[in-house]
Parts: C-alpha cells; sequence; structure tokens
C-alpha cells in the first residue's frame, strides 16, 4: 500500500468517527429536549390570593428540581372538567367538605382528590366590618336589609364558595342579591367600604391576607350552611401519581399553618411578580421546603 493510499484511509476513519460523535451528540440532545418535555407540569390557577401564592410557591420549588411548570389561569369549574380531560396534571386548591362538595361529587371518579390536605383550619362564611357591632349573625341581615341594600358583595361565579352562598340565601331566606364580580374587585369594594365606614357583607375564608389589612368579622352561622373547620386538598388527573411519581410524594408531605401561607402570600403581594416574591419566601424558608421534597 502506497502513502496517498494510507493518507486516505485514515481521512475517512477520523471523518467517520467524527461523524458518529456528531450524530451520538444529536441523540443526546433530542433525548434531553424529549426528558425536559417529559418533566413539564400543567398547573390550573385560579385568581385568588392563597391560590396565587401557592402555585407560584411550587413553580420555584420544582422548576428548581428541574421540571417546567406551566400556569394555566382558569374558574374552578374549568379547572375540574380540564383536569378530567387530562388537559392539566394538578391544581393545588380544593376545599372540602362543604365548599366544593358539588366538584367532589361531580368528579370523584374522574380525577384524584388527594387524601392528605396542606391546610387544615380553613374557614369560610360572611363578613362584615367589626365596626358594625350590631350585625353578628346571619339571622340578622334580612331585618337590615336596607342597609345592605339587599346586596352580598361577592367574587367568581363558578366558585364552591359562591354557591354555597347561594345555598346560604335559600336556607336562611334571605331577600338579598349575591352580586357575582372577580376576587380582586370584591376585596376592592371591601377596603373602600371600610375606609369610608360603610356597610358591606361578603363572603370570605381563611387563610387570607384582607384580614391583616382591615378588620373583619365573621357573622355566626347557626344553620351550619358554610360547615365548620374546612381543609384544603390538592387534585391531579389520574395517572399522574404514576408519571411523577416523586412530585407526588412531595405533594403528600406538603403542610402548611397559619405562620406559613400568612408570610408567603404577604411576600407575594408585596413584590413586583407574584414569582418573585415566591422565590424570596422559598429562599427564606428552606428548612420548611426541605421537610416536604425530602
Amino acid at each position: 500500500m502506497n502513502l496517498t493510499k494510507l493518507n486516505i484511509i485514515i481521512i475517512g476513519s477520523v471523518l467517520m468517527i467524527l461523524l458518529a460523535a456528531c450524530g451520538e451528540e444529536t441523540t443526546k440532545s433530542a433525548d434531553k429536549e424529549e426528558a425536559t418535555e417529559n418533566k413539564t407540569i400543567e398547573m390550573g390557577q385560579i385568581n385568588w390570593a392563597e391560590n396565587i401564592a401557592v402555585t407560584n410557591m411550587w413553580k420555584v420549588i420544582l422548576e428548581e428540581k428541574g421540571y417546567n411548570v406551566n400556569f394555566n389561569l382558569l374558574d374552578m369549574g374549568t379547572t375540574m372538567a380540564a383536569l378530567a380531560g387530562d388537559e392539566l396534571d394538578i391544581a393545588l386548591e380544593v376545599w372540602l367538605p362543604v365548599q366544593d362538595q358539588h366538584y367532589y361529587k361531580q368528579y370523584k371518579d374522574k380525577v384524584n382528590f388527594s387524601e392528605s390536605v396542606w391546610y387544615e383550619n380553613a374557614k369560610v362564611g360572611l363578613v362584615v366590618p367589626t365596626y358594625m357591632e350590631d350585625i353578628n349573625s346571619i339571622e340578622d341581615l334580612n331585618a337590615n336589609k336596607k342597609l345592605f341594600e339587599g346586596e352580598i358583595t361577592g367574587f367568581d361565579p363558578g366558585a364552591g364558595t359562591m354557591t354555597v352562598t347561594e345555598e346560604m340565601i335559600k336556607e336562611y331566606g334571605l331577600d338579598y342579591e349575591l352580586l357575582p364580580s372577580s376576587e380582586p374587585a370584591m376585596l376592592e369594594e371591601i377596603k373602600q367600604a371600610v375606609k369610608n365606614e360603610e356597610p358591606i357583607v361578603a363572603p370570605l375564608w381563611s387563610p387570607h391576607r384582607i384580614f391583616s389589612e382591615v378588620e373583619l368579622k365573621y357573622l355566626e352561622d347557626p344553620k351550619k350552611v358554610f360547615g365548620g373547620v374546612e381543609k384544603i386538598h390538592y387534585v391531579t388527573r389520574q395517572g399522574f401519581s404514576d408519571d411523577y411519581e416523586e412530585v407526588s410524594g412531595w405533594f403528600k408531605n406538603w403542610k402548611m399553618d397559619d405562620d406559613a401561607i400568612g408570610t408567603l402570600m404577604t411576600s407575594v403581594n408585596n413584590a413586583e411578580k407574584p414569582i418573585e416574591g415566591a422565590r424570596k419566601w422559598v429562599k427564606e424558608n428552606q428548612d420548611l421546603v426541605d421537610q416536604w421534597i425530602k
């Protein structure tokens, strides 16, 4: 074999090795891209203060662990339908046993309601400003219809609490109209009424940051239409725990008390962007977060 042929063979071999390496690198890149896509979680989000807080918190936690999280801003009814249709992976806020019971009855065989709860002392009811000293029970409302102009200031029409409030109006025989809007609009009306020391009655829930901003009180509910202590669950599409076994375990460990949810909501509310407030809170509460993702 002469020198020229030998050089050609060597060069050809080198080129084959380089092409094989490039192909292997392309395959690895494609595999990595596919793995990233498979780690994308579609999360439902509702425009409620505590929901914005916890969804952004989990986005920070999960993305630090290599997952992608997409938010889907929906109302409660659409959220449940999307979970049942496998269009969403998870939604973080379902109130049981009373507020969202109709969603539980409708979807209990189509989605997975968590057995574990992340907040155990939730409360729901009608509130009025504390300066309304003579209004202390739902039963006081009909006698003061003129004072409130026969209106209960509400929020999202698809919310479980709004449905329960409609049931409460019937149960107590109230000659009142429940006015739907949005949570931000309802909160603004409450703040303006308190600022001007005007009467207002609205359905609200704890935990909520509004209680740290204005002085409100729950009206007594002798007939227990709003129930007693509510617990907050999360809900997933069927098959989520199999597809995301690690993440499913983290959510089962998730627990928050009044201080934790209160400081999170404040941090998110005070930040220029919710995600920035959530990131700050996660950094300051890493010991608690580590208990969830152990």
